[in-house]
């Protein structure tokens, strides 16, 4: 996937909103028109073409700290309407599912410190190989991060990384896309999860991403918020019509 083409614009581009939009219209025009112009942003600016803006959607919402059915519904279609393959979008999917590693990444330090502060020592287990992690390393890809889970369970450890190596190592997208994506994961707004944006951010550079691009995917984070909407309009739309049906 080429980055810097294929970008397409039009006044039709909805972005990440559903139907909500035409009654958010009718309530507030002003409102509506103000976060559409804002939010429509990064499907227009011809920074990040279609396909990956759609595919920067699915990630954001099905992502294991989001799991939303609506907005991922809404990104898959749009992406295969913009010409994303099964496999493109399997693999942001995949992405996505693995993203949880930032529970061990958060909580295996904090339980290795409160062990030492009970006074209980980790026993820390033997496994003859760990192939997967040993590829990381020599690949210099492995993040000093997951020592502390390692160090807990360096079998299931490898398990892990098996099933990261595994997806990453498809070639489906370049080392770029796969940072730019990393970085949406990480900096959603359901997840936040700062060592892991700083580090995918300048991964992305080194793979040749622009601040301008990077830049771009950290606003598709921010207008995914209007999901709020895209779930409280049409909520809000059914409740007044009951109270104005009556008991």
């Amino acid at each position: 996937m080429n980055l810097s083409n294929n970008a397409i614009q039009g006044p039709d581009d909805e972005g990440p909103w559903t139907e909500a939009i035409k009654t958010l219209q009718a309530w507030d025009r002003s409102w509506a028109a103000t976060c559409s112009t804002m939010t429509n942003n990064p499907w227009r600016s011809g920074i990040l073409p279609r396909k990956f803006v759609e595919l920067v959607g699915v990630a954001l919402n099905a992502a294991c700290t989001n799991l939303d059915p609506r907005g991922t519904r809404h990104h898959v279609r749009a992406a295969l309407a913009a010409g994303a393959t099964r496999e493109e979008i399997l693999m942001v999917l995949k992405m996505a599912s693995l993203l949880a590693i930032h529970v061990c990444s958060v909580g295996a330090p904090i339980l290795l410190e409160e062990a030492a502060a009970a006074g209980r020592i980790a026993t820390e287990k033997n496994v003859a190989t760990t192939p997967a992690c040993d590829r990381m390393r020599a690949a210099g890809q492995w993040n000093e991060a997951w020592n502390p889970f390692y160090r807990l369970d360096p079998q299931w450890t490898d398990e892990f990384m098996a099933t990261g190596v595994s997806i990453y190592a498809t070639g489906i997208f370049s080392p770029k896309e796969v940072e730019l994506l990393s970085i949406a994961f990480d900096a959603s707004y359901t997840h936040m999860y700062a060592p892991g944006t700083r580090r995918h951010i300048r991964g992305a550079m080194a793979a040749g991403a622009t601040v301008e691009e990077i830049m771009e995917v950290l606003k598709l984070c921010v207008v995914q918020g209007v999901q709020a909407c895209n779930l409280g309009v049409p909520i809000l739309e059914e409740e007044l019509a009951r109270l104005e049906e009556g008991p």
